[in-house]
């Protein structure tokens, strides 16, 4: 790690120096020190893995967070699943992403790649000292212990194997996406194909952003037992913020390489999602938050992080005011009209902008209020149902205009012809749940009408692609088979974001919830469901003891499933955890806990939690979809002039069709 150091310091120097200077020498540089980094780091990390695999307590760490009895699976995921080694584990990534630059960034001129990579060696600096300063994953005990003290008992679970690595996959993703803006800031002038070079790894960062925080939500459905997947935590707004910011870039992004503008508000993005995603890193590690999901308490560690969120973002944003006015081009901007695809992009701009801007107010506003003495808030969902909701909204209402929608201008009667059917059907849905709630669930109705517009949305840009009106019914299946997989990206992410918003209505309205103290033989019933309660048992796993319910589920007089939750105890950390029992239907999940034991009628009877969750398989079902139509995206080949990108974003058909 010191090795890497001081090679992320040469990185972060020459470079920069030889790119401002004109030495081709010290261009050079840059690729092999990003790579050299990079394998230092993977050494670093390879070392510390091995030592946890092998329970070495000779470590601090080690002995912190591993047992010889635990499982291998939990002695690997262990490594990350902590402040010390999941912040190697972030540098790790940074430093594989200046790496995959300096190797697959064939096409970016020297200076530019020179400076890209000078930029993202000084970051890497800025963590590497706060690691090595603060939080060294490499302290040593002078008497190690035979036995470890274990792992926090909620970490040993499957989905922490790639919750955390997914997440840090995002956040440092965006910091490429920082760095060329910085780049173009420093040399003050821009290339037409700068935002070609960004957008990949931009959507790689959202891509793996984005199924990290459909896992986390998964996990804390499953594993935490009280039957939610979202309770806007600031530690989840902290992910959620750069996602937010991060699809605001990407659609920038889109307009800045398909027309040769917006660059400015595209670097700011850019610079802001990066800072969020510091900005994250400080929540999670500072202390300033208790958190299932927060890794540290040493305030310290939260100093330095604010110095390092001061000196990078602030520096790029002061570097900003002072350069992007001057920033000159080779090409000249495209004009285009309001009415048009950039237009609709830069919309969604504005609403997503303004979204995460009431995320960020809610998650730090209570933070600011108990610096400064005046007491302790919480924000909740209450806050974000009244201020996130109505903006986010519109941007949902609008979003099947644009893939349909022509670069330059487009005819408004065009576009809403071709929505017309899926404007019907997305009314007629709404009204559907309006009429069976006896008009009582009008929220319920919008969402369940926005998913519609969403799902039959993608549809149509679907059957835009694949020209359903100048072709023959019968060549439409063929057609949909041939269509490149790239072109399915935004009808994945667009439709898939449809079907989550309907799992996520489904939950939140229809939910239902017995909760009752039960002792063998009792019978519940719960949404069409009867679930008696056969009794309890004590098992034992590798590492902890359990007290295990046995609930029998029928339906219609049938017998459906027997479902085992448990109440464990981990021997070795003296922490008990609730795990649930899941019968899993794409129609709804039932989902069983047992809390503690109570007296009722002085007899022993044991609390029990139902809860039927209707539809709620949609919310990662849709999550998953999402990120498919990130894959597809990525596999778009950018072209090089907006001449040879006539065919695919003309409002007219090509030649020949």
């Amino acid at each position: 790690m010191i090795l890497a150091f001081c090679v992320a310091l040469v990185q972060s120097i020459l470079p920069l120096y030889g790119a401002h200077r004109d030495r081709q020498a010290f261009v050079i540089i840059a690729a092999p020190a990003a790579k050299l980094q990079f394998i230092l780091l993977l050494w670093a990390f390879a070392v510390l893995t091995i030592k946890f695999v092998q329970s070495d307590f000779s470590l601090w760490l080690v002995t912190a967070n591993s047992h010889a009895d635990k499982p291998f699976i939990y002695r690997l995921t262990g490594v990350w699943g902590n402040h010390e080694g999941s912040m190697l584990l972030w540098i790790l990534m940074l430093a594989a992403y200046g790496a995959g630059i300096a190797q697959f960034g064939k096409s970016i001129p020297d200076a530019l790649k020179a400076r890209v990579l000078g930029v993202q060696g000084l970051i890497g600096v800025a963590f590497l000292a706060f690691s090595l300063f603060t939080s060294n994953p490499f302290a040593r005990l002078t008497s190690p212990p035979f036995e470890g003290n274990g792992l926090n008992p909620i970490l040993q679970d499957p989905a922490l194997a790639v919750h955390p690595p997914l997440l840090y996959a995002g956040y440092v993703g965006f910091s490429l996406a920082f760095s060329f803006s910085v780049a173009a800031l420093l040399s003050g002038k821009i290339s037409p194909d700068w935002a070609k070079w960004v957008r990949p790894w931009t959507l790689l960062a959202w891509l793996s952003l984005t199924l990290g925080i459909a896992v986390g939500s998964f996990w804390a459905y499953y594993e935490l037992g009280w039957g939610g997947f979202w309770f806007w935590d600031p530690v989840e707004n902290a992910s959620f913020m750069p996602w937010l910011a991060g699809t605001a870039l990407l659609h920038s992004a889109l307009v800045t390489a398909r027309r040769n503008t917006l660059h400015s508000w595209t670097m700011l993005l850019a610079i802001l999602t990066f800072g969020l995603c510091i900005a994250g890193t400080f929540l999670v590690r500072s202390g300033v938050l208790t958190s299932v999901h927060a890794f540290a308490t040493d305030p310290t560690r939260g100093v330095f992080i604010l110095m390092i969120l001061g000196v990078l973002v602030g520096g790029a944003l002061l570097l900003f005011a002072m350069r992007s006015v001057g920033l000159s081009s080779a090409d000249k901007n495209v004009p285009f009209q309001p009415v048009s695809r950039e237009g609709a992009l830069i919309l969604n701009n504005v609403f997503l902008a303004s979204a995460t801007a009431t995320v960020f107010l809610g998650t730090i506003y209570p933070l600011v209020i108990d610096a400064f003495g005046l007491g302790k808030i919480s924000v909740g969902a209450p806050y974000y149902n009244a201020v996130f909701v109505p903006l986010i909204t519109p941007l949902l209402m609008l979003m099947p205009l644009g893939p349909l929608a022509g670069w330059g201008q487009f005819e408004i009667p065009t576009v809403l012809k071709k929505l017309t059917m899926a404007f019907v059907l997305a009314v007629l849905g709404g009204l559907t749940v309006l009429i069976m709630s006896a008009g009582h669930q009008g929220g319920a109705a919008l969402g369940v009408g926005l998913a519609l517009w969403l799902m039959l949305g993608a549809l149509a840009d679907l059957a835009k692609k694949i020209r359903v009106d100048t072709m023959p019914l019968g060549r439409l299946p063929k057609n949909i088979l041939k269509l490149p997989f790239q072109q399915w990206g935004s009808v994945l992410a667009h439709g898939g974001l449809g079907i989550m918003i309907l799992g996520i209505v489904g939950t939140t309205a229809w939910r239902s919830e017995v909760v009752q103290a039960v002792t063998p033989g009792a019978v519940m019933e719960i949404s069409g469901y009867e679930v008696t309660f056969e009794g309890e048992t004590s098992v034992s796993g590798e590492n902890y003891i359990a007290e295990q319910g046995e609930f029998s589920v029928r339906r219609g007089g049938a017998d459906i499933t027997i479902l085992k939750p448990e109440k464990r105890f981990y021997t070795v950390e003296r922490q008990s955890t609730t795990e649930a029992a899941i019968l899993k239907n794409l129609s709804g999940h039932l989902y069983i806990v047992i809390a503690d034991e109570t007296i009722r009628d002085g007899m022993a009877s044991r609390v029990v939690r139902i809860w039927y969750h209707p539809l709620v398989a949609f919310i990662w079902i849709g999550g998953l979809i999402m990120a498919l139509g990130g894959v597809a995206a990525l596999t778009r080949r950018e072209v090089k002039s907006l001449a040879e990108r006539h065919d695919e974003f003309s409002n007219d058909p090509p030649p020949g069709i």
